[in-house]
């Protein structure tokens, strides 16, 4: 395919260059999407400096590509609002979030589907990519986070009494 021609993400909405290439099971991304996602993470798992922030870039995926109606994929957004429940308004570590987590998975089978909002946030993969340094990309998946977190403001309270409820 032609790289200058884009093509915009379902899930996040994203302008990406068209490309052929896998998506993951569950969420709904476009291939191109779904490369630049990975390439997020390769960058993470290859530098220490960023494994802080790597459970955020996972999370702010993942609710911005949230997929159908399966159990699944319902329970993936519930669990992964929930984190980003405890990091951004709980203020919990990295450590602490995901032993928070562990007891948040326990109570999956009781999450219920939430209405995906019209819009999924205004930080995307494309703006993660274009950090230019270390700094600069934990920064952006900072905003990233922030920016997915307040795409589902009116599931907040949903989100909250998940997390009460698990703790």
């Amino acid at each position: 395919m032609n790289s200058e021609q884009l093509q915009e993400c379902p899930g996040c909405g994203a302008s990406l260059p068209q490309r052929d290439g896998p998506v993951h099971k569950y969420m709904e991304s476009s291939p191109a999407c779904w490369a630049a996602f990975g390439q997020i993470l390769e960058r993470e798992y290859s530098t220490p400096e960023l494994l802080d922030v790597h459970r955020l870039s996972v999370d702010s995926y993942a609710v911005q590509h949230p997929g159908g109606d399966s159990r699944q994929a319902i329970q993936s957004v519930g669990v992964h609002l929930s984190r980003l429940c405890l990091f951004l308004e709980r203020g919990l570590s990295a450590e602490d979030a995901n032993a928070a987590m562990l007891r948040v998975a326990e109570i999956k089978r009781t999450m219920s589907h939430l209405q995906r909002p019209a819009h999924l946030g205004e930080v995307t993969v494309v703006d993660v990519l274009a950090a230019a340094n270390t700094n600069d990309h934990r920064l952006a998946v900072r905003r990233w986070a922030r920016s997915a977190w307040e795409a589902w403001s009116e599931h907040h309270p949903t989100i909250r009494r998940w997390v009460d409820a698990s703790q």
